[in-house]
């Protein structure tokens, strides 16, 4: 049997889109090529389509799999849990978003932070969850990266922040703004000591995010192909009124303005980020 048969016959039906649970979990279809390709040979590429390059989103454990020393990682203030003190509601309440997220991933969160080992140099690593309501940021996630910044100075040691947001976290309000300028504040003590921060910016940093902390590096490092901006192009088209360059907001356009340092593919990255800490060091 054909398997690009299969495989749509398994994740299309008729005018309703299967459920994820239908479609084989060993076949992977790219977005980029549309290639339908065995999920192992994916996984073993660090989910980068070998055909074309396309960088799959990946989550939290699949990011410190792919840059930490193994069995390197201690988690910090995992206990922080966000709160609704604007008792915020849209569709459905803040405090239900939360527990959905919560048991989405698992963690109550959209940032994960902790100190672990890049072929074998210490550093503080911040890493955003875009499962978690987008990965937007909120108190908690602005209260994560200063603490990590607070511990990069005290044990002297460089920081690196894996952005993938949609930006501020609107149920949280002007709460949510402040923490561009709490952020913001904290890496500008950090470069006062003299110690680096990386900012590796993932697909898509948007909003907020790209607004303040993620675009504010030593150095900023980016995976190919990633979306970055701050409004989303229609609304840019809209408010300019008229039309934007091929690739508009995308990792390689942006380098070749001058506003990121690197565009590295994910295979690459850990290397990258331990030489480029390596020479920090010394």
């Amino acid at each position: 049997m054909n398997l690009l048969n299969l495989f749509s016959r398994n994740t299309t039906t008729t005018k309703q889109q299967a459920t994820k649970s239908e479609a084989p979990a060993h076949w992977v279809k790219c977005q980029s090529c549309q290639s339908l390709m065995y999920y192992k040979e994916v996984e073993n590429q660090n989910y980068v389509c070998p055909k074309c390059g396309f960088h799959l989103r990946i989550g939290v454990k699949e990011r410190i799999s792919l840059l930490a020393d193994k069995d390197t990682f201690v988690e910090y203030d995992d206990a922080l849990k966000p709160i609704d003190p604007l008792k915020f509601v849209d569709k459905i309440s803040y405090v239900k978003r939360i527990e959905e997220g919560a048991k989405k991933t698992g963690r109550t969160s959209s940032v994960v932070s902790g100190e672990c080992k890049i072929n074998g140099i210490d550093a503080q690593l911040v890493i955003f969850d875009f499962s978690f309501m987008g990965g937007s940021l909120g108190s908690v996630e602005g209260e994560k990266i200063v603490r990590a910044v607070n511990r990069a100075i005290e044990k002297k040691q460089g920081l690196i922040i894996i952005s993938a947001s949609g930006g501020a976290r609107m149920q949280e309000s002007t709460f949510s703004l402040m923490q561009m300028s709490k952020t913001s504040a904290a890496l500008a003590k950090l470069s006062q000591h003299k110690l680096p921060y990386i900012s590796v910016l993932t697909d898509p940093t948007m909003g907020g995010v790209s607004a303040s902390f993620a675009t504010l590096g030593d150095i900023i490092i980016a995976e190919p192909g990633a979306l970055i901006g701050f409004a989303g192009q229609r609304v840019i088209k809209q408010t300019i009124g008229s039309d934007l360059p091929d690739g508009f907001q995308r990792a390689e356009f942006l380098l070749e303005k001058g506003s990121i340092d690197m565009v590295v593919n994910r295979n690459q990255l850990k290397n990258t980020l331990s030489d480029l800490l390596r020479f920090f060091n010394a």
